[in-house]
């Protein structure tokens, strides 16, 4: 009698490092976390805020100086991609309040981050891709309306927002501009953080900044989401919102971080 063949079962595959298997709702109790840190101590939080609100402010002014108006969409759409870095002292404030501490606002500007001179090296990627944006926004607005001269600021604002070739113009730079903020979002959203806390090197933060939101897609996604409404909120209300909005997130993506990285919700 001949034995039975042995069942065969395919192999085991083991869950990949930072796979947390979190619900997309643990999202919304990082955004609850980050509220809390804000009430705690609102006032380091809230002028943290203002100052970044007053710096979009003069953003804008200095594209209006400059007749490069019809940029500011992108440039309020590449707060996306340089909104994880612009956090860095909020997420300052958050670490010291889990360690039991407290944060002034002078904590918050002056810190001295675990990587030293590596943060700077992940601020400048963030913001060369910022400028690769602009100047992709620049070339989508020539594509649309090159054949004629550039009329202006507002007028170029005109022919975006009513025109046929506009709306289309409107759509397909909203997808590339997408592409360009899931990027940064992903080589970001923890890679900033975990430079603020831990010491290593930028480029190694990044790919695990990458590595951790691809395998925790559905929390991530549905945080990249709470993110961009809050923003287009900020935006809607004249930036005024972004006083409050923007510490909130920040410190929100402070827990995200710890969620992730220590395998807690």
């Amino acid at each position: 009698m001949f034995e039975p063949l042995p069942t065969l079962r395919p192999p085991s595959r083991p869950d990949p490092a930072w796979a947390r298997h979190l619900p997309a709702r643990a999202a919304v109790d990082w955004l609850a976390r980050g509220w809390a840190d804000l009430r705690a101590d609102p006032g380091p939080s809230l002028a943290y805020g203002a100052a970044l609100g007053a710096l979009s402010y003069a953003l804008l002014f200095a594209l209006h100086a400059f007749g490069l108006l019809y940029l500011a969409l992108p440039a309020v759409s590449g707060f996306l991609i340089v909104g994880p870095f612009l956090a860095i002292g909020l997420y300052e404030k958050s670490r010291r309040r889990a360690a039991g501490g407290r944060a002034s606002l002078a904590d918050m500007v002056a810190l001295s981050p675990a990587s030293g001179g590596q943060l700077a090296y992940a601020g400048l990627f963030l913001g060369l891709l910022v400028l690769f944006w602009l100047r992709a926004a620049d070339l989508l607005y020539a594509l649309f309306f090159g054949l004629t001269p550039f009329p202006g600021a507002e007028e170029a604002l005109t022919n975006a927002f009513t025109t046929p070739r506009g709306w289309t113009l409107i759509a397909t730079g909203t997808l590339v501009g997408g592409l360009f903020a899931a990027f940064a979002f992903a080589v970001s959203v923890f890679s900033i953080p975990m430079l603020v806390s831990t010491r290593r090197d930028a480029l190694t933060a990044m790919g695990t900044s990458l590595a951790m939101t691809v395998q925790n897609l559905r929390p991530m996604l549905a945080w990249g989401a709470i993110v961009t409404l809050g923003l287009a909120v900020s935006a809607l209300t004249g930036l005024v919102a972004l006083v409050v909005v923007f510490p909130v997130l920040g410190h929100g993506t402070w827990h995200a971080w710890r969620a992730i990285a220590a395998g807690t919700g």
